[in-house]
């Protein structure tokens, strides 16, 4: 195990994802260093109000603490009150333009330490995983951008074997699930989570090639709908769409709740919240129009690839 390794990954990770959006969008990010008073800090990276992006994040942290908080926990209580040290990069892009989807991507590591006086064996050795994934959420849906998304998706798994890819893709419809709204997030994409498959090496270059693949899965369709022309319809259903991803990051999320329940800074943890957010109470789009389409092919589990 080697965590200064994955450290050094994800701060590099971090800069070149920074530097090919701000290429993109002719904006710089705004750099927001960070410390957490229990232990750790972390680097936000931040545009609002951009040529391309409305509001996005790219943010590093890494924080320890004496107790790992329940939202780490929960599904193996055995590490309940452990000692733990956690970092991670993650995105979220929130674009102006309603044809150009939303965006999330992260990458993370956990270890959990032994409690002290506990007894030597198995379950008092140091307990490491890995988790992250990227998901699309597109506004008005198209063939090709969510078949390109995924088919990178599966380029980055397939070194590491052909189950990964299926597997993850599931994974994610599960994951990325609003169960009270009854409908996906988005077209998802892969998910992991507790991961540690095969010893430290192959895991951690398993989720070095999903950090690594994203650009080459997101760039593409930035460029391919940045120029599409809308209107204040197209906008006022992206708004409404945007309060899904809300719901999701408020409701379900881990990240965040894993952030908030340790203490780490609110402004970072939130700032996978879009700017401009609209409810509506009852509404549903009218048939055969662009915005049912979304609904009718789009956001429902596909094999796209």
């Amino acid at each position: 195990m080697q965590p200064e390794a994955v450290r050094s990954f994800l701060t590099s990770l971090q800069d070149q994802i920074v530097a090919a959006l701000e290429a993109v969008d002719g904006q710089r990010f705004r750099r927001d260093t960070w410390e957490r008073p229990e232990g750790g800090g972390g680097d936000t990276r931040i545009i609002e109000e951009g040529q391309v992006f409305e509001r996005g994040g790219v943010a590093f942290s890494h924080v320890h603490g004496t107790r790992l908080p329940p939202s780490a926990s929960a599904h193996r209580p055995e590490l309940a009150g452990r000692a733990f040290q956690a970092m991670g990069v993650s995105l979220v892009l929130h674009p102006r333009n309603p044809y150009v989807p939303t965006v999330h991507m992260n990458v993370r590591f956990f270890c959990a330490y032994p409690k002290e006086g506990e007894n030597p064996g198995a379950q008092a050795e140091p307990r490491w995983w890995f988790g992250g994934g990227m998901d699309l959420t597109p506004y008005y849906g198209f063939e090709e951008d969510a078949r390109h998304f995924h088919a990178v998706c599966r380029k980055a798994l397939e070194p590491f074997g052909p189950e990964y890819y299926p597997r993850f893709k599931r994974w994610c419809d599960q994951y990325f699930y609003l169960q009270h709204r009854g409908e996906p997030r988005g077209i998802g994409g892969i998910f992991f989570d507790d991961f540690s498959d095969k010893g430290f090496e192959h895991s951690f270059a398993l989720a070095r090639s999903v950090g690594s693949h994203f650009l080459e899965a997101y760039l593409p369709i930035v460029e391919r709908r940045r120029g599409l022309s809308y209107g204040e319809r197209e906008r006022d259903f992206q708004a409404y769409r945007r309060g899904r991803y809300v719901e999701f990051n408020l409701v379900y999320d881990r990240g965040t709740l894993f952030g908030l329940q340790s203490g780490g800074r609110t402004e970072s943890i939130l700032m996978s919240l879009p700017p401009i957010v609209r409810w509506r109470y009852g509404w549903a789009p009218a048939p055969g129009t662009p915005e049912a389409r979304l609904y009718e092919e789009f956001l429902k589990p596909r094999d796209w690839v």
